[in-house]
């Protein structure tokens, strides 16, 4: 089928081969830009023209979404105001795609005197429509949604933008891994003093948006919030609150209690009660507070030192070899599925379910026949590898994993489940694991927010942690007790690193900025400025002397570490860097990218040496073998590669999770190699030859 591009036309669709529409005999496009297929229309735009689902050509008919403007006031004052706003719209999609949650700007042009803005397709439902399937969230569901959300407003907030529109129909749940999508950008602003000062045309929707954005035209990072919790009162109680302010004006503010089905717990409660202020004055004033009062600091709770825990997870159950056990599993998780169906908050139930699934299953065909889980091209130069161990103990995501010197520990970080009840809720865990035999040593607790990066001193007896609360955390490994708490960083901690020598930490951040510490007394030496986005990864030379960071900026940066003084940058990437590495030796640096490829460089000259190519999605995480032959690389597409550096060519894949790979390292021996991925495991690979 072919979509007519009338705006006006009743029925667009048109049986292939088709030059005019069989309605309106518009003259019909095959590919817009020779490009994009139409194939449906999602939405009419009041007139200013429609959204449609198209695919993609140049990506094997990849879905997208194209929103057109075909406005029918020609020089008019409406016109031009929505010119503006689609202009507006593309450029904030460009600025703030790269975050995971927003839909990245495919393209933007004119055509046959429309505007066109292609935009990434979030396959998934919008939250009106979960809500008419439904009727209702519970407490804990909202609590998830606002911990999903309130990130993604501060993340835009941050960069001087407020959304303007936040509704149900406005927010996509995705279909692959339930995380939430904040969409249509078409309302928001950049935040100025002008903004701020004007009064002008009031953007939004009646009901979600606040006083101050309806009656004057301002908008700020609180009136997104008065939207946020609206639509959180919407979905616990099926209530509109557009009805509530065609009948009441904003007075239904004042008593929104009284259309809950039952009373909410005493922190969701005062939650709502401040999002919901008419008085600006009287709100939270950022995204960050909220998180704060949602994830409250908890008490450091340690089983005593040495106690080895040998429960699983309630989630888990122990490995039953026999197929029949797995046909019991099969069919309980279809029993399950069948109810979480009919209510209840079924799509993370169902993610939740389906990864214990597929972790049994690649257990078990791991233990009858280890050699399944590997793809083995015949350029070779390892002996032999094979997986050794699948632990499993996390609630949610495998975020970073790190190896003790003596190859004894393993540290890995990982995010709790938000839907569990207080006081668990919020908190955020790093677990010592035996490497020997896959046993929990200990979980530690400190961090209120999301533990995104573990890494071990060289001597072996310290950790160090970083975190979406905006600190670090070292720990003495051998008691798990916490030793101090580095605050500095105004935004998430994405990376650490520790000199060879024990001495130095350097710590990577969204505030754009990378930081020196003394690691023994705490002390912050130095900032490094330079990156324009995110740094979210970096590195020290074997020899103490050189820093590297990778950032969102699509560049790396070379530093004299003891001056803190910039050498060169590194460009080249296509996309953002998200891991680099050291050679064993110095001389080489490897990085990665969204790209889907890993870069090496000669770090005395800063020329590319060759790109590896091979993954077939973003490579998320890089590590050199100790003697410097091999390179271990892990990605988006399930699989870790490992490359003989001295070809460039890739020796094998593993697989064997069913997830992303969110981290890779060796063992100091070279023995071992151990992924962390968001399956929620971690493997453990044995290998010799190396």
């Amino acid at each position: 089928m072919i979509c007519c591009l009338n705006p006006d036309c009743p029925n667009p669709l048109n049986p292939n081969g088709k030059k005019l529409c069989q309605t309106c005999s518009t003259p019909l496009v095959p590919l817009l830009r020779n490009r994009f297929r139409v194939i449906q229309v999602l939405s009419d735009e009041g007139g200013f023209g429609r959204t449609y689902l198209s695919e993609d050509t140049d990506k094997l008919n990849e879905r997208c979404v194209i929103k057109q403007l075909a406005p029918k006031f020609q020089g008019t004052w409406s016109q031009k105001k929505a010119m503006d706003l689609f202009a507006e719209e593309a450029k904030r999609l460009q600025e703030l795609g790269e975050h995971p949650q927003i839909p990245t700007l495919l393209a933007y042009f004119r055509q046959d005197n429309c505007l066109y803005l292609v935009q990434q397709f979030i396959n998934g439902e919008n939250l009106l429509k979960e809500l008419q399937q439904r009727k209702a969230y519970r407490p804990g569901e909202i609590q998830a949604i606002l911990l999903d959300l309130l990130p993604v407003l501060q993340f835009i907030h941050d960069r001087g933008v407020i959304h303007r529109d936040i509704k149900p129909e406005n927010i996509i749940r995705n279909r692959k891994d339930g995380r939430l999508s904040l969409i249509d950008f078409g309302s928001s602003k950049q935040l100025s003093a002008k903004v701020q000062k004007k009064i002008g045309t009031s953007i939004g929707s009646h009901g979600y948006s606040p006083l101050e954005q309806i009656r004057d035209g301002k908008a700020c990072p609180a009136s997104d919030l008065f939207a946020l919790g609206a639509t959180c009162f919407h979905l616990l109680t099926g209530t509109s609150p557009f009805q509530l302010w065609m009948e009441y004006g904003y007075g239904w503010v004042n008593n929104w209690r009284e259309y809950l089905r039952s009373p909410l717990n005493p922190e969701l409660d005062l939650i709502l009660e401040k999002l919901l202020q008419k008085d600006i004055q009287q709100r939270y004033q950022s995204a960050d507070e909220v998180i704060a009062q949602l994830t409250p600091k908890q008490p450091l709770a340690l089983p005593p030192a040495g106690k080895t825990s040998g429960k699983l997870p309630v989630t888990q159950t122990p490995l039953l070899p026999a197929k029949s056990a797995l046909l019991r599993n099969i069919v309980l998780v279809s029993a399950v599925l069948v109810l979480f169906a009919f209510g209840g908050s079924w799509y993370q139930q169902y993610r939740r379910v389906q990864t214990i699934l597929l972790s049994r299953l690649n257990q078990y065909h791991n233990n009858s026949d280890k050699s399944e889980a590997l793809v083995q091209p015949p350029n070779m130069t390892l002996n032999s590898i094979a997986l050794a161990n699948t632990i499993q103990g996390h609630e949610k995501s495998v975020v970073s994993i790190a190896i003790s010197p003596d190859g004894t520990t393993i540290a890995s970080s990982g995010d709790r489940d938000p839907l569990k009840k207080p006081p668990e809720a919020g908190l955020r865990t790093i677990k010592l694991w035996n490497a020997a035999t896959g046993e929990e040593i200990r979980t530690l607790e400190g961090h209120s927010q999301k533990v995104n990066v573990v890494t071990i001193s060289p001597d072996g007896t310290t950790l160090v942690s970083g975190s979406d609360d905006k600190t670090i955390k070292l720990w003495n490994l051998a008691t798990a007790k916490e030793i101090r708490t580095l605050e500095g960083h105004s935004d998430s901690i994405q990376a650490l690193a520790i000199s060879p020598d024990g001495k130095t930490l350097v710590s990577g951040s969204d505030d754009n900025t990378i930081k020196a510490w003394n690691l023994a007394t705490g002390q912050l030496m130095r900032t490094l400025t330079g990156h324009t986005f995110w740094v979210r990864s970096v590195a020290i030379s074997p020899d103490g002397r050189t820093l590297a960071s990778g950032s969102f900026d699509k560049t790396i940066k070379i530093w004299d570490l003891a001056k803190g003084k910039a050498i060169r940058t590194l460009r080249g990437n296509a996309n953002t860097i998200t891991s680099i590495a050291f050679s064993p030796d110095g001389m080489i640096l490897a990085s990665a990218s969204r790209d889907r490829t890993i870069k090496l460089w000669n770090l005395a000259t800063g020329e590319e040496i060759r790109t590896l190519v091979g993954h077939a999605n973003t490579v998320t995480s890089i590590a050199f073998s100790p003697n410097g032959k091999t390179l271990a690389s892990a990605s988006r597409d399930r699989t870790i590669k490992l490359w003989n550096l001295s070809t460039g060519e890739e020796i094998r894949t593993l697989v064997g999770h069913a997830d992303t790979i969110t981290s890779v390292a060796f063992s100091f021996d070279a023995k071992t190699l151990v992924s962390g991925s968001e399956d929620n495991t971690i493997k453990i690979w044995r290998m010799s030859g190396q």
